[in-house]
């Protein structure tokens, strides 16, 4: 045994378990009286942020709830779900956030599969919730968010108990829990479930300390910046924000409904630096009339994560004054664990070229151990050729514990040692990698393997083209063909003879689409194109 492994051990002074909580309690502690959180009329500081989080921790113990419990939130991004990420860890909890656009059947499922003791939801919700908690075959405590900026006329109570008032039966004195290994759990959130149940993916307190600090890291976040909450806190924890910012001294500015006008006003009046957003969201406002934009003051600094951006989106982006940055991850890494890092090197090159290369989803953050490009079944990886299809695998400690109570699922995401991405991608020379498409979207038209974004990122640098989504549709010759479904830019008429002769400029005949369908994109809460039901169509 070595002498650096001998009376040189691990103790309570030089080892500590990591955990995000610490970032709001030193927020608290130096910067007691700066603006932490605002909503519309509603201002905190650090320190208001800080006893609110304790007093509703202390509130949960005392209704019975300790370390291993699950309580749930259903809500838009206002102060309350915000709080949350730090007053149910705080308990020994596990926070879940549930997506505020799920069906009742589908709320139901997740409130049973995770055990949850508690649910805290926004009155507007009241439709879907109360037909969930009429199925389920358990009681739950109901918390109801009352907030005046709700859509009144959809407001119904749910629960006995308010939130505030739930909150002030605490004690701001609390003596709160920091997690008793790092390994524990902080948060579960579900998946998508786009074929059958959603699963479940299990965080723990040391992947989310690593992924708050390799963000600001990665995006060279400054302190006091001032964020704006685009991303639902439901998705991925905001993509972890909600840890981050507390850790910088920024100011998290709330936005409880994707309203363009209003993301620009509040841009202004708060002198908003940065925000995430899906490519959809970015499109919106784009795609904006003039009449609901405000000029901006200084540049403003936007990640785009969620569907491979269109090469076009960086360029329109930039003409307004924002300044993009393509990120990619899934909920079970976290959120981002990519990033298209510039190279200056770069730079010479012409505008479109440029706009190419930042589409890439590119290379690992620093908080990501390992990103490769791999043939799934020999687990090797393929050549840096840009050319060679393989799955994207990841490995590192932002990489989720596991799907809750379904070892099947977390051996099979596991298996070799690497997390299984479903993503097909390939990886340039440079070592940076871009996504084909997602494993089940490839089309394969007579043994030709065909990335429906390669055909998507051409539709949308057609001026008529607002989102393109790419499918395969059966063919008796072909086995399958690639259709488009279009969703215009208002007032830029177009026909599916133009966009057809548009693609066949530069793209091979066997991927030019042979069916384009004009019609409203069908989407998720976080703006990712549901292509499932549009498969349904055929």
């Amino acid at each position: 045994m070595s002498h650096y492994d001998t009376n040189l051990d691990k103790n309570s002074a030089n080892y500590v378990p990591l955990t995000p909580l610490t970032f709001l309690k030193r927020a608290k502690e130096i910067y007691p009286d700066y603006e932490a959180i605002i909503y519309e009329d509603r201002k905190y500081t650090w320190a208001d942020v800080y006893k609110r989080t304790i007093k509703f921790a202390s509130a949960l113990n005392k209704i019975g709830i300790k370390k291993g419990d699950t309580v749930s939130f259903l809500a838009f991004n206002t102060p309350e779900i915000f709080e949350g990420h730090y007053s149910v860890p705080m308990s020994g909890a596990v926070l879940n956030t549930i997506n505020i656009r799920l069906d009742a059947k589908t709320i139901a499922y997740i409130l049973e599969h995770s055990d949850a003791k508690v649910l805290v939801v926004d009155r507007q919700l009241h439709i879907e919730v109360k037909k969930a908690l009429g199925t389920l075959k358990k009681k739950i405590t109901i918390i109801d968010i009352v907030d005046k900026f709700a859509d009144q006329s959809k407001c119904e109570k749910i629960g006995d108990l308010e939130y505030e008032g739930f909150l002030n039966t605490g004690d701001e004195n609390f003596d709160w829990k920091m997690p008793e290994d790092e390994w524990q759990a902080i948060s579960l959130s579900y998946t998508s479930g786009t074929t059958g149940n959603p699963k479940g993916v299990v965080y723990h307190h040391r992947g989310s300390y690593l992924m708050s600090t390799g963000s600001a890291v990665a995006w060279n976040m400054p302190n006091r910046l001032n964020f704006l909450t685009i991303v639902p806190m439901f998705h991925c924890n905001g993509w972890g924000y909600p840890w981050t910012i507390p850790m910088l001294n920024g100011r998290t500015i709330c936005l409880r409904n994707i309203d363009v006008k209003k993301i620009f006003e509040l841009i202004d009046k708060h002198n908003v630096t940065h925000f995430g957003g899906a490519p959809i969201v970015l499109n919106m406002i784009t795609g904006s009339p003039e009449s609901d934009r405000k000029k901006l003051k200084q540049k403003v600094y936007v990640l785009t994560a969620g569907a491979p951006p269109p090469s076009i989106i960086f360029k329109k982006m930039k003409e307004l004054g924002f300044e993009v940055m393509h990120v990619y991850g899934l909920t079970e890494t976290y959120g981002h664990v990519t990033q298209c890092a510039w190279n200056d090197a770069w730079n010479d090159f012409d505008e479109e070229k440029q706009n190419e290369i930042k589409a890439r989803q590119g290379v690992r953050y620093p908080n990501t151990e390992g990103i490769a490009v791999m043939d799934p079944e020999t687990m090797i990886e393929v050549p840096k050729d840009g050319k060679t299809i393989g799955e994207i695998m990841i490995k590192g400690n932002v990489v989720m514990k596991g799907y809750f109570k379904d070892k099947d699922a977390t051996n099979k995401a596991m298996a070799g040692g690497w997390f299984h991405s479903g993503d097909l991608a390939v990886m340039h020379p440079d070592g940076y990698v871009k996504i084909q498409d997602r494993s089940k979207d490839i089309i394969i038209s007579g043994g030709e393997n065909i990335s429906s974004i390669e055909i998507e990122n051409t539709l949308a640098k057609h001026p008529s083209v607002s989102i393109a989504a790419v499918v395969a549709k059966p063919d008796e010759k072909w086995g399958e063909v690639p259709c488009a479904f279009i969703e215009m830019v208002k007032d830029k008429p177009t026909t599916e003879k133009e966009l057809i002769g548009f693609c066949k400029e530069t793209l091979a005949g066997f991927k030019v689409p042979k069916q384009v369908v004009f019609c409203e994109l069908p989407k998720t809460s976080t703006g990712k194109i549901q292509k499932f039901e549009l498969r349904k169509k055929f």
